[in-house]
């Protein structure tokens, strides 16, 4: 495996982040992953804007995208696969111990993975901790993952792919790493980003190319809805055949299947929408 860190690749025995970067003392950085299909990315000018926007809303230095975009390609060259996930990473760099950045400057590293193709539904859980609307870093895509592995990790144990959280006023959020999406009397209605919830990419196409609604809805909106789907990079649209102890039989339903479908004809058409 070849990785991109600060200006060129590296074997993986030999690439080397400080073990004073602040992205691993303190989770000061930002990231995204991108999905990587036979060597091309897919919708990666959006996943590169909301890079720089989760990077000033952090007040990192602005990154310099035409250097991620070169970054990447040489990843994607290096480590030829035909499904993968690549991530780009993006960290305050070298810094003293504590919450002081240094004056080092950013780390950027980019890395890829091979990964497998999902299957149609999972299964979800609920988790009593709460997503705060009203956070410094709402609606970033940081490092500082550290709640969702613990929520991932309570799914797993349960059979789960996903754990789906609601914010601090009781209302439907997201997961740990994709958004969620209900289907009542036939319509879609995902949470409006006002909930706390990460603008993914995958949902805003999801959302422009199947004409759900954003609307504001409680937790319990998951018992009782039709479908439920997610959305994420890896995911695309994946239905969801239980939530908690709720089953949804004959997952995906015939929203979730038009939704899955609509969605991989349009991304077939246009890698970069």
């Amino acid at each position: 495996m070849k990785i991109w860190i600060d200006g060129g690749l590296h074997d993986l025995a030999s690439a080397r982040v400080s073990v004073l970067d602040h992205g691993l003392t303190v989770g000061d950085g930002v990231f995204e992953t991108v999905k990587a299909v036979d060597g091309r990315l897919f919708a990666l000018t959006r996943h590169l804007d909301r890079l720089a926007r989760s990077a000033r809303g952090l007040g990192l230095p602005e990154p310099d995208l035409d250097e991620v975009r070169r970054a990447s390609a040489a990843v994607l060259d290096a480590n030829p696969t035909a499904l993968g996930r690549l991530r780009i990473t993006y960290t305050g760099g070298l810094s003293p111990l504590g919450s002081d950045r240094g004056d080092h400057g950013p780390t950027l590293v980019v890395a890829l993975g091979e990964t497998a193709r999902r299957p149609d539904s999972t299964a979800v859980i609920t988790v009593p901790w709460t997503r705060n609307e009203r956070g410094a870093l709402t609606g970033l895509k940081t490092t500082s993952y550290a709640e969702n592995v613990l929520a991932l990790a309570r799914a797993t144990a349960q059979g789960a792919s996903e754990a789906l959280f609601a914010n601090t006023t009781g209302r439907l959020c997201e997961g740990t790493g994709s958004n969620v999406f209900v289907v009542l009397d036939g319509e879609i209605h995902t949470p409006p980003v006002t909930s706390g919830c990460l603008a993914g990419i995958t949902r805003a196409l999801t959302v422009e190319w199947t004409g759900a609604r954003e609307t504001d809805l409680p937790l319990d909106v998951l018992d009782r809805a039709d479908e439920v789907f997610l959305t994420s990079t890896l995911r695309d649209v994946q239905a969801v055949h239980r939530v908690d102890g709720r089953e949804l039989p004959g997952a995906p339903g015939p929203v979730t299947a038009k939704a899955m479908r609509v969605f991989a004809e349009r991304a077939a058409d246009d890698l970069d929408p």
